[in-house]
């Protein structure tokens, strides 16, 4: 498995809506959706990654929620194909971070649940009702296929974007 460059703001690249998947059987998709894992699993801390982050105009996320703080409830490792949010409820504002945005972290309003259908990698129907942080991070994963960052969406840029601290080994800020 190869590890990928990820696309950094402001590549113009991260705007392009991504198109869906049509071919399941393909082997290169396959191949790409095994370093597409690797990639998130290099990230530091990344619960997610999309196809677009990486250069491929897929419609493909991959959200595993289950290492973080704030694991429960969630559905494990997740590859996510041509998803679609059908059902949404409740709005509320949390934090955000990004892979392809790593200066910074921001409030953004989301929804609180909902109920999500996709594809598995092998083409498989799935669909699952999220909450909380599961459902945040699809949210935020689905934006990237269709060209949106989470700075896109904070609720105001002087108030809740905020420039993230790198420490250094001895506790020495970068």
């Amino acid at each position: 498995m190869a590890i990928l460059e990820i696309l950094h703001l402001p590549d113009p690249k991260l705007k392009q809506v991504s198109a869906p998947v049509e071919d399941f059987d393909d082997p290169q998709l396959q191949q790409f959706i095994d370093d597409l894992e690797a990639t998130r699993q290099n990230g530091p801390a990344a619960v997610g990654i999309a196809a677009p982050q990486v250069g491929m105009f897929k419609r493909v996320v991959i959200v595993d929620c289950s290492n973080t703080r704030k694991p429960v409830p969630n559905h494990g490792h997740m590859i996510l194909v041509n998803p679609e949010i059908t059902q949404w409820d409740e709005f509320e504002m949390g934090r955000e971070g990004c892979l392809s945005v790593p200066d910074y972290t921001g409030n953004v309003i989301r929804a609180k649940t909902i109920h999500l259908k996709a594809f598995d990698r092998r083409g498989n129907p799935v669909e699952y009702d999220m909450e909380d942080y599961e459902a945040r991070a699809v949210q935020h994963e689905i934006d990237h296929l269709d060209g949106i960052l989470f700075i896109d969406r904070v609720v105001s840029r002087r108030t809740d974007l905020f420039q993230r601290k790198v420490y250094q080994k001895g506790g020495k800020k970068k």
